[in-house]
């Protein structure tokens, strides 16, 4: 029987069966059959706790917020990029939150970490463990909609992993003279006393200003404080304390372990006599607030404090940590975890992985009381690990000298808001190890007498002004735990950040040197920030390739003023005409498009724009003109100008524009809508013969570098780009907006739709939705006029868009969009991502790399899935039952672990440098994109193809050509489609 050819054989018609097909009937299955089918395809855990999953040595990450490349991009663009953000506000660091955001839309990784580390060293620790819902979280705007507020800490986290898996150091300001030419001041001794964030960041702000002399002393082997000892390998891996440590020793500072206040003799009075002009404290709170009933208790008993369980389970989980190999506490059966913080949750939540069997979190309030942050809350209830509120300790019951169980009290809440204990509501708890996390306090008289002579107070702290974080000895600051006021790891990097420049004004006062009242703190550098981005271009020297176009942004010589600040390298001015051709603009004329769907707020696709040329007069532009040059002589300066078909208009604009002082012309041939029926704009610009003759008379007039503005509105762009060099330009800019009309209601209506009559014309797309016709148009003009100067303009919206326009052939780089989406502080993004592209390009080690992005693993909820294969020989899914069995796999291989040791060191750091040059923006564009099919390589049959119609076309062209000269010379009379 012959095959059916409209019939796919029966192998793939099988799999196509899987396919959604039409329902004609409502479908019908028992209840019974639903719930035993739902089992096949869960992926979340079963509520039952009947086979809870085993976390017995299971260090894995466990945090919400962790995210992957996918993950982070998506959530990045629903920020809405507050101009007064509250985020920023709620941050003790302040972090520029909504830039760096920006940054990992726009893919620039690099740049998103630069932000987040010039303000907070400890950025990557703070993106794992930050209480980020009682703090940036909390303050986000979004938490007023359903999809709720940004996961910055994830963000943070993100952006801070890929910047560390690039492995490129930390360098000095570059602004600062070499060390060995700073003043004296800068050399003095500084000591640090404890590793923990506070001094961390105190030290790397303080390396940072430019001091040479810096030794933190840290009485243990490691360092960075509790977030080495107390926070989990799951919540904090010992690597990106580690990564942070060595950051701040790029810059010189130097750590001394083993060795601490009251250890060998250390005093601030013993430092003085060395020759330390400054101190920090910042040991934090190192002994455990221990209620008097558990006196006298062991760990061999069953009973820890938070103090001594948590710094056990990280020396047996966190490689790298210290050189020795202890095991995991042995815990087994029940344990009671008795507080409500932070810390009670990291005990519960540890004890699990310890080998407990049940965990209860008792606490003396009520739930709504509980001073931990909701994150810390929910990871332990997902543990199955069980709370138990309104209870306070009463007592340990002892059975041969174990723990057994413990009595407790039950607490109530009077009408005053007082808690009161009932005696007579007893509960006693079986038990096997108690864990007590009621906090740390100060209470070593040795190290309290070692920092004699500062004065402490009624909480037995030392007292510390909380503006300088200066003690009543002015040599000496404190902050962190030990200064009283932070709570958080954020707060004592805070702390840290803060006493550095107050250290900083002290060390200068004592050298009579005059320090400014307000901060100035330097930014994190490395290699990166060094590479050159200027262009040259048609005898122009350009700062960076960004500029603004000739749009919206340049409406005004005041916007252009506030973007020259912001650091963009060159600008366009809106296009000005003769005041003989002035307009006015209607309302609404920019709308947002719908090439993105129903999404609002920045990171629209496209725009759609019905505005005219400039309303002010040239007059207004060659003054600004001057004033600008005045003030921003090293920033390029573009005057856009257009007049209808008339050599004297073009002569007499173009001689005034260039004696105001522009350093170059841009003939805007293109405008798409309104000045293409006064005979301007695009009725000029698609017509290579009227682009010549304009481009003719302007070369004759003026000296300065001119550029022809392209339309893509054409049937082949490169006829219009020959014409204009032929002409005399010096360069074109493609390309302008692309006409279109963006929608109609449901009533036909258009928009924007103007006046009464709610007219409309067709207006130009402008944004991310036009990038590849200004792409096909750039590398086609490159590609034609090999060399000839192109200012792209089209969709460039980030270093990564930019990157592709420089691979077409272009030299700079026009923006306009991207601003309309935020503000004109992008410019920062763009030049940090396009540094950090071509950085990149130079490491060998990171060539599996695409731009800033590195190679992808597997994943789920951005944490790297266990490959089962490897463990059994075969895979299995990750759902239903399958899900189960990954599970108990999983669970078994980490006990087998269990007993192996860990790497006692991490691996020496080597950092990636260059080995080979870093590309200079010219050798980017040197070499047009290669094009294959009818445009690179024509075949026979397109070339008699268009032999045919040559002549047919030729003569269209000749009529059409005729008609356009008509309507240039009478463009005046033309009514407009508005």
């Amino acid at each position: 029987m012959a095959r059916v050819l409209s019939r796919d054989p029966v192998d793939i018609e099988n799999i196509l069966a899987l396919n959604p097909r039409k329902q004609i009937h409502a479908t019908l299955h028992s209840t019974a059959a639903k719930k035993q089918v739902k089992k096949q395809w869960k992926r979340n855990s079963d509520k039952s706790c009947s086979n809870c999953e085993k976390l017995e040595n299971n260090f894995d990450d466990i945090k919400h917020t962790t995210l992957s490349e996918r993950g982070a991009l998506r959530e990045a663009m629903r920020c809405l990029k507050c101009a007064d953000a509250p985020c920023q506000k709620s941050c003790p660091t302040n972090l520029d939150i909504k830039s760096f955001i920006t940054s990992i839309t726009n893919k620039n990784y690099y740049g998103a970490a630069k932000l987040i580390l010039s303000d907070n060293p400890l950025g990557l620790t703070c993106g794992m463990v930050c209480p980020t819902s009682d703090l940036c979280v909390g303050g986000c705007n979004l938490y007023a909609t359903e999809e709720g507020p940004i996961n910055i800490g994830g963000l943070q986290q993100f952006a801070t992993e890929v910047f560390k898996a690039m492995n490129i150091p930390q360098i000095r300001n570059p602004s600062l003279p070499p060390l060995e030419d700073m003043p004296e001041a800068y050399h003095v001794k500084i000591a640090l006393l404890g590793a923990g964030p506070a001094s961390l960041s105190c030290a790397s702000f303080l390396a940072r200003l430019g001091y040479s002399n810096i030794t933190i002393f840290e009485k243990q082997e490691y360092a960075g404080g509790l977030s080495t000892s107390e926070i989990p390998q799951f919540r904090l891996p010992y690597d990106v304390v580690n990564f942070e440590a060595e950051l701040m020793k790029d810059l010189g500072v130097k750590i001394i372990f083993s060795k601490g206040l009251a250890m060998h003799g250390m005093t601030l009075r013993t430092l003085k006599e060395d020759g330390y002009e400054a101190v920090f404290i910042g040991i934090g709170l190192p002994e455990p607030n221990r209620d008097i009933i558990f006196q006298g208790l062991r760990m061999d008993q069953g009973f820890y404090t938070s103090k001594d369980f948590l710094p056990l389970v990280a020396m047996a989980s966190k490689p790298g940590m210290c050189a020795c190999h202890s095991p995991l506490p042995s815990i087994h059966g029940t344990v009671i975890v008795l507080g409500a913080g932070d810390t009670a949750f990291d005990c519960a939540t540890s004890a699990l992985r310890c080998g407990a069997r049940r965990v209860f979190v008792v606490f003396r309030k009520g739930f709504t009381n509980i001073r931990a942050v909701p994150e810390e809350m929910e990871l332990a209830k997902e543990e199955k690990c069980e709370f138990l509120p309104f209870l306070s300790p009463r007592k340990v019951v002892l059975r041969g000298g174990q723990i057994v169980a413990m009595e407790f009290v039950r607490t109530e809440q009077d009408n005053e808001g007082n808690w009161k204990e009932d005696e007579d509501q007893v509960v006693r708890l079986k038990a096997d190890v108690v864990i007590s996390a009621f906090g740390s306090v100060l209470s070593d008289n040795k190290v309290r007498e070692a920092m004699t002579p500062i004065k402490f107070n009624r909480w037995g702290l030392p007292e510390v002004d909380l503006e300088t974080m200066q003690t009543s000895e002015p040599w000496v600051f404190a902050g962190g735990d030990i200064g009283g006021l932070a709570n958080t790891t954020v707060e004592s990097v805070n702390d840290g950040k803060q006493a550095s420049w107050y250290m900083h004004r002290y060390i200068q006062s004592l050298h009579g040197i005059a320090v400014s009242t307000v901060p100035e703190l330097p930014l994190f550098y490395t290699p990166i920030d060094l590479v050159d981005i200027s262009v040259e271009m048609a005898g122009l020297k350009f700062p960076n390739p960004f500029g603004l176009a000739s749009a919206t942004p340049t409406t005004s010589s005041s916007m252009i003023r506030r973007a020259f600040e912001a650091g963009w390298g060159f600008a366009v001015t809106k296009t000005f005409s003769l005041d003989k051709d002035i307009v006015t603009n209607v309302s609404p004329r920019i709308v947002r498009g719908i090439t993105s769907g129903p999404m609002y707020g920045p990171g629209q696709g496209s725009f759609l724009n019905i505005e005219l040329i400039s309303e002010k007069t040239a007059a207004y532009w060659c003054k600004s003109i001057a004033e600008l040059k005045a003030d921003f002589p090293n920033h390029i300066l573009i005057a856009s100008i257009m007049c209808s078909y008339s050599r004297e208009d073009w002569t007499e604009l173009s001689k005034m524009a260039e004696v105001a002082g522009a350093d170059a012309l841009e003939l805007n041939l293109s405008c798409p809508h309104g000045m293409g029926e006064r005979g301007m704009g695009l009725a000029c610009g698609q017509d290579p013969e009227l682009v010549r003759n304009i481009c003719r008379w302007v070369r004759q007039a003026v000296q300065i570098p001119f550029f022809a503005k392209l339309t893509p509105n054409v049937t082949d762009i490169v006829n219009i780009a020959m014409a204009a060099q032929e002409g005399g330009a010096d360069g074109v800019t493609a390309t302008n907006t692309v006409s279109g009309l963006m929608g109609l209601k449901a009533d036909s209506t258009p928009w924007p739709a103007v006046g009464g009559g709610l007219r409309t014309t067709y207006g130009g797309v402008s944004g991310n939705a036009i990038r590849p016709i200004a792409l096909r148009a750039v590398s086609a003009i490159a590609r034609a006029l090999p060399g000839f100067p192109i200012l792209a303009t089209g969709g460039i919206d980030s270093a990564e868009s930019g990157l592709q326009f420089l691979h077409s052939g272009a030299s700079v780089l026009q923006v306009c969009s991207a601003i309309q989406n935020q503000d004109f502080t992008v410019i920062d993004d763009y030049c940090t991502g396009l540094r950090a592209l071509l950085y990149l390009k130079s490491i060998e080690e990171l060539e599996d790399w695409n731009g800033q992005s590195p190679a992808t693993m597997r994943h789920q909820k951005g944490k790297p899935v266990p490959r089962i294969a490897d463990l059994i020989g075969k895979k299995l899914p990750s759902f239903g039952p399958y899900l189960e069995q990954r599970k108990k796999i999983i669970a078994e291989n980490k006990l087998k672990l269990k007993e192996q040791s860990i790497a006692a060191a991490l691996p020496e750091k080597k950092h990636f440098f260059p080995k080979k040059p870093i590309p200079a923006i010219k050798q980017l564009n040197s070499l047009p994109v290669p094009v294959a099919g009818l445009n690179s390589s024509p075949s026979l049959f397109s070339t008699l193809l268009l032999r045919r119609v040559g002549q047919h076309s030729s003569n269209q062209k000749k009529h059409s050509r005729s008609l356009r000269l008509q309507r240039c010379n009478l463009g005046q009379n033309l009514p407009s489609r508005m």
